[in-house]
């Protein structure tokens, strides 16, 4: 090939249209790129998740028929037992993190670079990388569609696909156009992921609250999102003697000067001013013999 056919076909390629043509930002792939952009998405999926989060606790608070305002849980009681929740999430995440980009970059020395190119390759391509953000977004909404509804597994995935190729296909493409659509998109990505997870916890929250309901015992994950696991015998406050022939009642909360208990062996929640109310013997996470529900009395 001669001087002048090089340089003629380096002209044509520099004429690329703007909106196609790879721009510096998307040049510098690899693990460095990645490492470069962790924060970016680390950031709106830890907010969202702890917005979801709120959810999930009015959610769990009312499988016992009560607000978390009602238990005494209000924004500031929220964040500082959620806090320790977040930094345990964290402290998974970054090892996590960390060992998928070191899994990553020993792949690719494996494979002599080829797997960065290929994924270079995928980035490169405006509707290939739109595609998969796209499907992504969709299957964020798994848990959203399993909370409210009671679809099966094929019907969910046919629903998660078309969702993110009918709505974010189009978007996400037109977005990669410039660095500022780029942007956009991943912090869309990292909330959207944010959410999907958070309605994943929401679900399991809720089934560990039907699991308290039904055993009298709450797993770690509600200690993890700051549910207490606290029971106490209720003696009357006059002359100090138990009531409700001093059976354990679950302690969930107490607001304006009331307690708000739950009967296990009934199945009941209900309150009592705290003027009235002495409690005895208290203890946190009992442990229960194997096989023991509630409902006891309930069942008679």
């Amino acid at each position: 090939m001669s001087t002048d056919q090089f340089a003629v076909e380096r002209a044509a390629s520099d004429t690329l249209p703007a909106s196609d043509a790879p721009s510096a930002e998307e040049g510098n792939g690899g693990v460095l790129y990645l490492l470069e952009r962790i924060g970016s998405v680390i950031v709106p999926i830890g907010v969202t998740l702890y917005a979801v989060l709120y959810l999930g606790v009015e959610a769990m608070y009312d499988v016992f028929g009560i607000s978390p305002q009602q238990a005494g849980i209000d924004q500031s009681v929220l964040l500082g037992r959620l806090m320790g929740t977040l930094i345990l999430m964290l402290l998974v995440l970054i090892p996590t993190l960390g060992l998928v980009v070191g899994l990553f970059w020993i792949a690719d020395k494996l494979t002599r670079g080829m797997l960065g190119r290929l994924i270079e390759a995928v980035r490169r391509r405006p509707w290939a990388a739109a595609l998969l953000a796209a499907l992504w977004c969709g299957a964020t909404y798994w848990g959203l569609f399993t909370l409210f509804g009671d679809l099966d597994l094929f019907v969910m995935v046919i629903v998660a696909v078309g969702l993110g190729v009918l709505t974010f296909l189009v978007p996400f493409r037109l977005l990669r156009r410039k660095p500022v659509g780029r942007a956009a998109t991943k912090v869309l990505l990292g909330a959207l992921t944010g959410v999907g997870l958070g309605f994943l916890l929401i679900l399991a929250m809720v089934q560990g609250a039907l699991e308290v309901q039904e055993t009298g015992q709450a797993n770690e994950l509600l200690g993890y999102v700051g549910f207490q696991d606290q029971w106490a015998i209720i003696h009357n406050a006059e002359d100090d003697k138990p009531l409700y022939d001093g059976r354990w009642m679950m302690l969930l909360g107490e607001s304006d000067g009331t307690y708000v208990f739950y009967d296990c062996d009934k199945y009941e929640t209900f309150r009592r001013p705290m003027e009235t109310t002495n409690l005895a013997s208290i203890q946190l996470d009992p442990e229960r013999e194997k096989g023991y529900t509630c409902g006891s009395l309930a069942e008679q």
